[in-house]
């Protein structure tokens, strides 16, 4: 059994007594916690104030003398007036974001019969909000027997219902789990800002993995690392955040980095590498476009996920690691597991809580919240302020927001476009001039990155290419990223006609598509 800590408030009533053989005969309920045959209080910490430090050393040496095995840790807590609720709850959220708690090495309870009622409500919030990670124990004097010392106990809740004012102060801390979701960015948009309660409720509440989509640069990591740093906080997880990229991860050393080796497990093995699952053990684990494993790794991670335990490269034992799981795609696995390029069992595995983090053009209203953050961290980061006038902001912001911004790489797009125009502003002022060669630049940026055009100009000819017509180009830039994403002619027609393809009585795939590429002159060699 792991150890159990208690904690709780010194009754400067119930647990003061007559200093004498007598006080033995009273209910006193620090004392009496530690009295009971069926609960093993292996450590006490005892949160008092200064001008009861007396009582609480006398208290202390009766623990002791009643429980030798129960260590009594002393926390002085000093509240100007222990009625104030915000006075309260702040310094004990203090307490317990200090403390060094070790949910998988110890058990806790909280103990809410001592200490005033501002006290024992504040201890249920901070304990509900897993702030303690623990239980909650109430103690009572022995029914029919108020003499007896040890008295009884109960593993109990609390009914809230008529605490309004301390209710407010406790959404007040979950509005600040979701702005800390959010790097403290007072965001606008009503859907993001949905989506991050959600995160906010998911990510204290449950351990199952947690998909992220989303385009390239719309915040999926910066995202996974804040969830991990919440629940960190919230001492749902102790070890560390392990980030890799899977589209990084290719060949025979994917298993090895992701699942470990042993030491001549294949040429170049010369010493045990733990992996990367064994180095999220107690952490979190993040798989960056997760899309990109291979069949076979993907199978390993669902075992892993499920079991906790895999195989490493070369190891005729298994190993263990108990992660959290967070993923992110840029793919829509959905479709990948109809291509047959991704898992059922694991997409399965994954969906339980999916979040698709929207691109920076269907978030327009947060660039100027956003532009603001990346002022702050280029301070961060350079110790050198700047800022926009108003007349260039309000140009920038302009631009940005206009509906044919393209901002291809998202939030990623944007922070560059920052930091450059602060890196070429001395003076520490952006102005009208540094804005209007910013425009210029990301206009010039987009039209030589437009993915459409850039794909058919590696296929077609300028002269095909001057022929087409804005729909066509749309088309036929589609048909060829399935064609170039599939392993042959057959498979990509599959893909393309999935759904007018039942409804024929033949269903020549690949003959369809090879016509289609014909009346371009595109042929499958060519792709």
């Amino acid at each position: 059994m792991k150890p159990l800590v208690a904690i709780g408030f010194l009754g400067s009533t119930l647990d003061s007594g007559k200093f004498g053989p007598s006080r033995w005969n009273k209910w006193r309920p620090s004392v009496g916690l530690c009295m009971h045959e069926d609960l093993r209080i292996d450590r006490f910490v005892l949160l008092h104030g200064t001008s009861h430090g007396r009582l609480a050393e006398y208290v202390a040496d009766d623990i002791t003398s009643i429980s030798p095995e129960t260590q009594v840790d002393r926390r002085v807590i000093d509240f100007a007036n222990a009625w104030d609720f915000e006075e309260v709850y702040g310094k004990l959220l203090d307490f317990a974001r200090a403390y060094p708690f070790d949910p998988d090495a110890e058990d806790y309870l909280v103990h809410i019969t001592t200490g005033t009622h501002v006290a024992q409500i504040c201890l249920f919030l901070l304990t509900e909000a897993h702030y303690l990670p623990g239980r909650l124990i109430q103690t009572q004097p022995q029914r029919g027997s108020p003499s007896s010392a040890p008295g009884s106990w109960d593993i109990i809740d609390l009914d809230l219902s008529r605490y309004d004012s301390i209710a407010t102060r406790f959404a007040a801390v979950a509005a600040e789990s979701t702005s800390f979701l959010k790097s403290g960015i007072d965001t606008r948009n009503p859907a993001f800002n949905r989506m991050i309660d959600d995160i906010e409720q998911v990510a204290v509440r449950s351990k199952a993995p947690v998909l992220l989509m989303g385009p390239t640069g719309a915040g999926k990591s910066q995202l996974a690392r804040r969830i991990y740093e919440l629940k960190r906080l919230k001492h749902q997880v102790r070890g560390p955040f392990v980030e890799v990229n899977c589209a990084t991860l290719k060949g025979d050393g994917a298993m090895s980095a992701l699942f470990g080796h042993k030491k001549g497990a294949f040429t170049g093995a010369a010493t045990d590498r733990p992996g990367l699952l064994r180095t999220a053990d107690t952490g979190t684990l993040f798989l960056d476009e997760i899309g990109e494993l291979g069949l076979d790794e993907q199978a390993t991670i669902l075992r892993a996920i499920e079991d906790k335990r895999f195989l490493p490269v070369g190891a005729d034992k298994e190993a263990a690691s108990d992660f959290q799981l967070i993923a992110g795609t840029n793919r829509d696995l959905g479709q990948c597991v109809r291509q047959g390029t991704f898992r059922d069992d694991l997409y399965a595995r994954l969906n339980l809580w999916t979040f698709t983090l929207p691109g920076l053009r269907d978030r327009r209203e947060d660039i100027a919240p956003n532009l603001d953050y990346e002022l702050d961290r280029f301070a961060e980061r350079e110790s050198t302020r700047v800022t926009f006038n108003k007349e260039a902001r309000d140009r920038f912001l302009a631009f940005a927001c206009a509906p044919d911004a393209e901002w291809h790489g998202n939030f990623r797009d944007l922070a560059s476009s920052v930091t450059r125009m602060a890196t070429l502003s001395p003076k520490g002022r952006i102005d009208l001039d540094g804005v209007e060669a910013e425009i210029a630049r990301l206009k010039r940026a987009w039209v030589q990155g437009d993915a459409t055009d850039n794909d058919l100009a590696a296929i077609l000819s300028a002269e095909q290419l001057e022929t087409l017509d804005p729909f066509d180009r749309v088309q036929l830039a589609h048909v060829l990223d399935t064609c170039r994403k599939s392993r042959s002619l057959s498979e990509a027609g599959r893909t393309l006609f999935a759904a007018s393809r039942t409804r024929r009585a033949s269903s020549n795939d690949a003959d369809r598509l090879r016509k289609y590429l014909a009346r371009f002159d595109v042929s499958w060699s060519d792709l």
